[in-house]
């Protein structure tokens, strides 16, 4: 779902819990550079956003970066 939205798009997914519907993303991409920390979390949510109203995601941390940060 998110390679969809920004192909460019470095995407980690890792379980929380021991269940497959708490996640956590890590997504790197071009789309972030010049927005707010906020934005990029919404631009996340969005994409995803099939997989919250089906079920398949229950819960959900988000860490985002651009191809610039050091960090992530």
């Amino acid at each position: 779902m998110l390679r969809e939205t920004m192909p460019d798009a470095e995407v980690q997914v890792y379980g929380l819990g021991g269940t497959t519907d708490h996640l956590e993303v890590f997504v790197r991409s071009k789309a972030f550079v010049g927005v707010s920390p906020l934005d990029r979390h919404r631009m996340v949510e969005k994409a995803l956003a099939p997989g919250r109203a089906d079920g398949r995601i229950h819960a959900l941390q988000i860490r985002t970066a651009t191809p610039e940060d050091t960090h992530g």
